[in-house]
């Protein structure tokens, strides 16, 4: 069966949002939101990941490196590498690890 479902679209924008849209043995995808000036504080990935960012402008930092990111940017990083995220606008991307 196949469902449809606007999950993304629907996603609210307040401080941080974190939404699981698909987890199984392999990997996961996370649906996140950033309010403009919201800060998704230090913490590091189980697993190497991307992030893939929708909409807005985000400041990612990894290892104290600043990288700005416009909508359509990716930016790969390996697990266990502390980083934060800061929402430049408000902001909507994709970690799939």
């Amino acid at each position: 069966m196949h469902l449809k479902e606007d999950l993304l679209k629907d996603q609210a924008f307040g401080k941080l949002q974190i939404q699981k849209l698909v987890r199984n043995e392999r990997f996961e995808i996370l649906s996140i939101t950033l309010e403009e000036g919201a800060l998704f504080p230090k913490h590091t990935s189980p697993t190497d990941a991307i992030l893939i960012l929708l909409e807005g402008q985000i400041e990612f930092y990894i290892e104290e490196t600043q990288n700005e990111l416009l909508p359509q940017q990716t930016l790969r990083f390996e697990a266990d590498t502390e980083h934060r995220v800061k929402a430049v606008k408000n902001s909507k991307f994709l970690i799939i690890r």
